[in-house]
């Protein structure tokens, strides 16, 4: 069984950081694309930042400049350092992966279940 647990959620305000992680555990043979998406009330998920199949990072047009993402391939973890936060930066943010378990036969994409973000003075 995989599971991918995000931490460093949080209130910060505007103009602050915070840093995401999302470490993935079980039972992994091998994870491919990993990022991060959020959600915001009333509106669709959206992609934040990722890296795909080949490595490479992407950014959505809202965050360029402001966020990074990162990863430690060792301890199967994302990051996402968070900069001059602004309210509306403010949702749940997820993290997905397609990972490949010791139990099947290619990737599946897992999300993750959440966490809180709030930028607020």
């Amino acid at each position: 069984q995989v599971q991918l647990v995000e931490s460093g959620g949080g209130l910060v305000q505007p103009g602050g950081s915070l840093r995401l992680s999302c470490a993935a555990s079980g039972s992994i043979f091998s994870i491919n694309a990993m990022g991060w998406y959020r959600q915001a009330p009333g509106k669709q998920r959206e992609l934040v930042a990722g890296f795909t199949s080949r490595g490479s990072s992407n950014y959505s047009d809202s965050v360029k400049g402001r966020f990074t993402i990162s990863r430690d391939a060792t301890k199967k973890t994302v990051y996402l350092q968070m900069s001059s936060l602004k309210p509306e930066d403010t949702a749940v943010y997820y993290c997905n992966a397609d990972i490949w378990t010791t139990s099947s036969s290619g990737y599946r994409n897992y999300w993750g279940q959440g966490t809180q973000v709030t930028v607020s003075s």
